[in-house]
């Protein structure tokens, strides 16, 4: 068992470092407590943008190919991402190479230049990741789907921003939002792998000893209005017809999120979940589909999400919502429930087996619930849902009111009333 150890040092910055017995790699996390959902409408996507600028050169590594020849040179994995709630940087090498790893992720993260040459050609840049998800139905689709839920407010916006506000970014606005929003005590760094604890806190500290705590920005809330079923048509000549199917459920704090959890291995998680037996394997009507849980830290959502030949979509929808609504008015058998345990944990311990995993697994617990629970305790808490609790649940959230369906395709705004027919729960 691995035991994380966590401190938090004088200007609010937590380490959390995690020991792994016979781990070859180390992975070094830096999390940051802001994404999409910090925006205004006016620079909606500038925390995506600013993630990009980190890699673009600092005195030490004055190009983007110093930046990013560090790592290659040593045969390390690197990236960042942004999501809505969340900004990440890491580096992950063999463990010989921790120290390089370590000085060049705290030089991009603390010593970029924010280029105003660089942000212009990088803005050309951003637009086309923006092209390729809008030319990808699969990935698109889920911009969609949120777009669906929320509309217009920040948990509704892409994480990408628009062609326009990408345009509308100047240096000023970026240093400006990377000074707002990377505060000290806002940030987590988790270094997970062939480590000492003691030794990795004291070089954590000498890289940050310099840098002064400053306020936290706060979200907007989201809001969530919903009467009856919803429905969102995207027109696009593609070969497939792609759709989001699913629910508004429960958020990252709720007690409930287990059993959720749970709920969706069995509809769609596994390939012996029943809707990838139900649709796919015995009608034929799809190669991909799956079940999912979103909770972010004011609201969730479970969602099935398929890609099927449009003369299908109704019948796919239709068995869709059959075993939606059989979860509600059937109890699953124990066998059923015990798999889906199975799973869950089984799943989860085999991608603990990465340092990369393990950085993220404790870091992303402290960041978004400013807790940390051990896989044990995690495993604890699967075991103890029962039966009754996951009817409960499919009884709560498999109601009109909270169903929304999202599609791209050959489809158009007449037909959306005829689809919306289809929603029956």
């Amino acid at each position: 068992m691995n035991l994380y150890k966590k401190i938090t040092l004088d200007n609010g910055l937590r380490v959390i470092t995690v020991p792994m017995e016979n781990a070859n790699s180390v992975t070094v996390l830096i999390l940051v407590g802001t994404g999409s959902k910090y925006e205004t409408k006016d620079i909606n996507g500038i925390s995506h943008f600013l993630e990009h600028m980190f890699f673009k050169g600092t005195k030490k590594r004055p190009s983007t190919l110093k930046v990013s020849e560090t790592l290659d040179m040593v045969g390390g994995e690197y990236n960042a991402f942004t999501s809505k709630e969340v900004t990440g940087f890491y580096a992950k090498v063999d463990k010989s190479h921790y120290k390089i790893a370590f000085d060049w992720i705290f030089d991009i993260f603390l010593n970029s230049k924010f280029d105003a040459n660089e942000m212009e050609r990088e803005k050309g840049v951003v637009i086309e990741e923006m092209n390729m998800y809008l030319d990808t139905p699969t990935a698109y689709l889920g911009d969609l789907w949120e777009k669906l839920l929320y509309g217009d407010q920040p948990a509704g916006w892409s994480a990408i921003g628009t062609k326009e506000s990408i345009l509308s970014f100047n240096r000023e606005k970026v240093v400006n939002y990377y000074k707002s929003h990377y505060s000290p005590s806002n940030v987590i760094v988790c270094v997970a792998g062939a480590i000492s604890s003691d030794k990795i806190e004291s070089e954590v500290k000498d890289y940050f000893s310099g840098v002064k705590k400053s306020p936290e920005q706060q979200k907007l809330i989201v809001k969530e209005i919903q009467s009856e079923p919803e429905v969102l048509l995207h027109y696009k000549k593609t070969d497939q017809t792609h759709f989001c199917l699913g629910v508004r459920a429960y958020d990252l704090f709720d007690k409930r999120r287990n059993a959720l959890a749970l709920l969706a291995v069995i509809l769609g998680g596994n390939m012996s979940s029943r809707l990838f037996i139900k649709v796919r394997e015995r009608n034929g009507l799809a190669y991909s589909i799956h079940t999912s849980v979103d909770n972010a830290t004011d609201c969730g959502y479970l969602v099935t999400q398929a890609g099927i030949d449009h003369k299908n979509l109704e019948k796919s929808i239709e068995l869709i919502l059959k075993e939606y609504t059989e979860m509600k008015t059937k109890k699953i058998s124990v066998k059923e429930l015990q798999k889906a345990k199975d799973y869950l944990k089984g799943a989860t311990s085999l991608s603990l087996d990465a340092s990369d995993n393990q950085a993220s697994f404790y870091g992303m617990q402290e960041l978004l619930e400013k807790d940390i629970s051990t896989p044990e305790e995690k495993f604890r808490k699967i075991n103890e849902v029962t039966i009754e609790e996951v009817q409960e649940i499919a009884k709560d959230i498999f109601v009109p009111e909270k169903l929304n369906l999202a599609i791209i395709g050959p489809v158009e705004e007449k037909d959306s009333k005829k689809i919306k027919r289809l929603l029956k729960i």
